[in-house]
């Protein structure tokens, strides 16, 4: 599978906050239609088994009756962003016990253990101080997690994540955490119109992955790589993509900007 044979593809991020709002359970069934149907010729472009990628519906700042919507049209596991915001949904929806649930931005450690009470994924791990305190919260709740490593490919100041030259360090360290199963790797692209740009955050996480992946500690597995997201999945997918991280293409536009959601690294520590 390379890029390299692939027409060049690119981004829908001009569309940024103006997919249509679902509304209804038939909605969703012809967005997360139109988004397979995407998927899968991004797949064909590059030589792929579409059955390869896992589509991870993201449910972020939506009412519990419209996830609820989401999950009667087949969605089982939906990406949150704030813990807090998924910790409530989770509590408000437990009579739905198939439906599991991502949190996939930021993670303070005073959180943890709202994290290792509910969910089944975390795709944000980007320090020993919250790899811990997420294990000693599992381990008091007996509870596993898989985890991604986030890296910081666009070498943005406003991302979190961890620096490319700095993950085969990490991931030495991670075995100590008996509680925490690490899949693989996470990060997320610039926010770009220009395709090549954004193409080139998902090119260096699969190098970097196909560095490491052969040297890595006993219990440690890069076989997933978590990128690409409503305006530029398919992009993601040509690079390697096993997971891609989709909202606003299957629920409609968000009434907050992404900022709102993705806090910036400078606002943390303000």
């Amino acid at each position: 599978m390379s890029s390299l044979n692939a027409p060049p593809t690119g981004t829908l991020h001009a569309l940024h906050n103006q997919w249509p709002q679902a509304t209804s359970v038939d909605d969703f069934r012809a967005n997360l239609a139109a988004v397979r149907a995407r998927i899968a010729a991004a797949c064909q472009r590059v030589g792929r088994d579409p059955a390869g990628v896992r589509l991870l519906p993201v449910s972020k700042t939506k009412p519990e009756a419209i996830l609820r919507l989401a999950h009667a049209a087949g969605c089982q596991m939906l990406g949150e962003n704030k813990p807090q915001e998924a910790h409530r949904k989770w509590e408000s929806m437990r009579d739905l016990p198939d439906l599991q649930w991502s949190v996939i931005g930021h993670l303070q450690t005073n959180k943890a253990k709202l994290v290792a009470q509910f969910a089944s994924e975390f795709q944000a791990l980007d320090s020993l101080r919250v790899a811990e305190a997420l294990d000693r919260r599992l381990q008091a709740e007996g509870r596993g997690l898989d985890v991604f490593v986030q890296v910081n490919t666009s070498g943005e100041d406003s991302k979190y994540g961890l620096a490319p030259g700095d993950v085969a360090a990490f991931l030495r360290e991670l075995p100590a955490f008996s509680s925490l199963r690490v899949k693989g790797l996470m990060t997320l692209a610039m926010l770009s119109a220009e395709a090549e740009r954004v193409r080139t955050c998902f090119v260096q996480l699969r190098g970097l992955r196909d560095r490491l992946r052969h040297d890595v500690p006993a219990g440690v597995a890069l076989d997933a790589l978590s990128m690409g997201m409503s305006g530029d999945f398919e992009i993601a997918i040509e690079e390697g993509a096993t997971v891609v991280r989709v909202g606003q293409a299957i629920f409609g536009a968000r009434a907050t900007p992404d900022s709102h959601y993705w806090p910036t690294a400078e606002a943390a520590r303000a």
